[in-house]
């Protein structure tokens, strides 16, 4: 049993620990996935805070683990778990190499894809027209977006195209983005967004708030890379998973857990006695609402392997209050 100081380290580095990783409640995530079948929204999308990023954007891979409710819960429906994919770091994940044998037997192709990593693409930018009513907007406007693999081809389209003069996220010259939700065989379908024709700038305001709160690092949010023993906790949790058993929070609960999932109370002490420090969640970035399946989920599942987007770096890194200065300069010039 631990100790009263043990337990008061423990609480003191979960609070330390929820001050410096609390992104979760910033709002900061726009979740596009929330409206309407017809609704249309408006972004900008913005550069990526690190210089070193030639993209607007950073890929995420994830697996999910579906599990047959939760241990020791009578009333606890189908849960699931996210843990990352390693092949995001260049790692050889011990997930996918059992799944792709899979794929060798035509009666295990839909387990396979069940098991297969999904990627999603974190961005970020202005949501210039907002079709969420109950959306609360941030004190911060710049917002991040999970994007899927639909939408991000059609994103990844008009980099490739030869008349595509400036990258959309120029300041000046950049472009708007309209995410447009349908329907198609019962799954929600984004197949009908498209960029705009127009090139515009960003206004005052907005230069005002990249000036005022920076860009985000998009790789701040992509899972922490899991230690040696983590992997053996996914490789477990994978295995249990398949042969239907509930997700075990004494087991796995100081490492991976469901959305929204508290950590275990008793916490693990090691060998010495004192109480061992719990690992982060999966995924550090903030979890939001679940989103409606989506069409083309079954396409993405499929392990094919993706040659990586070529594009040109920007040709200028002009800071945001250059821009703005600028800008000003020409207001009372006129």
């Amino acid at each position: 049993m631990a100790s009263l100081a043990e337990i008061r380290a423990r609480l003191s580095a979960a609070e330390s620990k929820q001050g410096t990783s609390g992104q979760g409640g910033d709002n900061a995530i726009y979740p596009h996935c929330n409206m309407n079948e017809g609704d249309s929204a408006t972004l900008r999308f913005l550069p990526d805070g690190d210089n070193n990023n030639t993209f607007f954007w950073v890929e995420r891979a994830m697996i999910k683990l579906p599990f047959a409710g939760i241990k020791g819960e009578m009333d606890s429906r189908n849960t699931l778990v996210q843990v990352p994919c390693v092949e995001m770091w260049g790692d050889s994940c011990p997930i996918l190499a059992e799944v792709r044998t899979w794929f060798k037997d035509p009666s295990l192709e839909d387990m396979g894809r069940k098991y297969w990593k999904k990627r999603s693409y974190i961005m970020q930018g202005f949501v210039r027209d907002n079709p969420i009513a109950d959306d609360n907007n941030p004190a911060n406007p710049i917002r991040r977006f999970i994007i899927g693999p639909q939408i991000f081809q059609i994103i990844k389209a008009v980099l490739m195209d030869p008349e595509t003069e400036e990258l959309p996220t120029d300041y000046e010259r950049g472009l708007d983005f309209r995410i447009a939700k349908t329907q198609k065989g019962g799954y929600a379908d984004y197949s009908t967004s498209k960029w705009a024709r127009k090139e515009t700038a960003l206004t005052v305001e907005e230069l005002q708030a990249v000036n005022d709160h920076g860009l985000f690092n998009l790789n701040d949010f992509l899972p922490k890379r899991p230690s040696e023993e983590e992997l053996k906790i996914m490789q477990e949790m994978f295995e249990a998973s398949v042969d239907g058993q509930p997700y075990d929070p004494e087991r796995w609960g100081s490492y991976f857990r469901p959305a929204g999932y508290s950590a275990p109370v008793t916490a693990p002490i090691n060998g010495s006695g004192s109480v061992s420090t719990p690992v982060a969640e999966a995924t550090p970035t903030p979890t939001p609402a679940p989103m409606p399946p989506v069409a083309e989920s079954a396409a993405e599942s499929a392990p094919v392997a993706e040659a990586p987007v070529q594009t040109e770096a920007p040709a200028s890194n002009q800071k945001a209050e250059d821009i703005l200065a600028m800008i000003r300069s020409r207001q009372q010039q006129s």
